[in-house]
């Protein structure tokens, strides 16, 4: 038995780096969209709570006019009651809302990295199987 051919057919057999490389190169991709996708979610999220920091200041300034203008101390505390009330309400749908739109963007930055390793596992299976088939064909052939 010649073992040289047997060595040799090691190197006949290697591996496609072009594949390889491929598969990389649309692994980094993906990536790169899950990673942007992340970051115009954290804007949103960013945004969004800017804007009910905004929207809550301008509240407490005209619950605190209309409190201070207000009558009777006892008409003021109803108000302050019915202020503070409102607020804890808005702030809770706000708060929901915001974790709402993270989630979301942290679910589809999972979904692009799901299906893009999904599509690798594929890919790489169907390197093996082309690679071993290759590899049965030419022992059979020799």
């Amino acid at each position: 038995m010649n073992y040289n051919y047997q060595f040799a057919d090691w190197f006949k057999n290697a591996l496609d780096y072009n594949q390889i490389f491929s598969t990389q190169r649309r692994n980094i991709e993906a990536a790169s969209a899950a990673t942007q996708a992340m970051v115009e979610g954290a804007q949103a999220v960013s945004r969004r709570g800017a804007e009910v920091i905004r929207s809550n200041v301008e509240d407490m300034l005209k619950a605190s006019k209309d409190i201070m203008t207000g009558g009777s101390p006892e008409a003021s505390i109803s108000k302050q009651s019915e202020v503070a009330r409102s607020i804890f309400e808005n702030s809770l749908a706000n708060l929901r809302e915001i974790t709402e739109m993270a989630t979301k963007s942290g679910f589809e930055a999972f979904d692009v990295l799901n299906r893009r390793a999904a599509e690798t596992l594929e890919e790489v299976s169907k390197a093996c199987g082309s690679y071993s088939a290759a590899s049965v064909k030419k022992k059979a052939t020799a």
